[in-house]
């Protein structure tokens, strides 16, 4: 027994529109991953008075769909980079490079969702 079926589809799929519309979901997943990572990194900088963890600024390129993390004060990468320095209970040296790498899947994971969400 054989059955035949015969259907027409008609769809307009406006490309632009669909591409617009993910450019601007990959931004959103952008911002919402940066502060996400930066948030985590702000749990582990080293900390004094807080003017390090208070300069820690997340910012996305919406026309590059680029996410840049950063903290803004001169001694920063010092902080960042210097193994032997000695820090508070929780706080560390690497505290950006580490938060981004163990946050890594929960980036992929937020960028994902505000994909995922153009096509429902």
């Amino acid at each position: 027994m054989s059955l035949m079926v015969n259907a027409k589809f008609n769809a307009k799929i406006n490309g632009e529109e669909i591409t617009a519309e993910m450019r601007r979901a990959a931004a959103r997943g952008l911002r919402l991953a940066t502060e996400h990572v930066l948030s985590v990194s702000n749990q582990r900088v080293p900390h004094d008075v807080g003017d390090l963890e208070r300069s820690g600024a997340a910012v996305v390129d919406r026309e590059d769909l680029v996410g840049v993390i950063s903290y803004d004060t001169p001694y920063a990468r010092t902080q960042h980079e210097n193994l032997d320095y000695q820090h508070k209970p929780g706080r560390t040296a690497k505290f950006l490079e580490l938060a981004l790498r163990e946050e890594a899947e929960t980036v992929k994971l937020m960028l994902a969702r505000q994909l995922q969400q153009v096509f429902k």
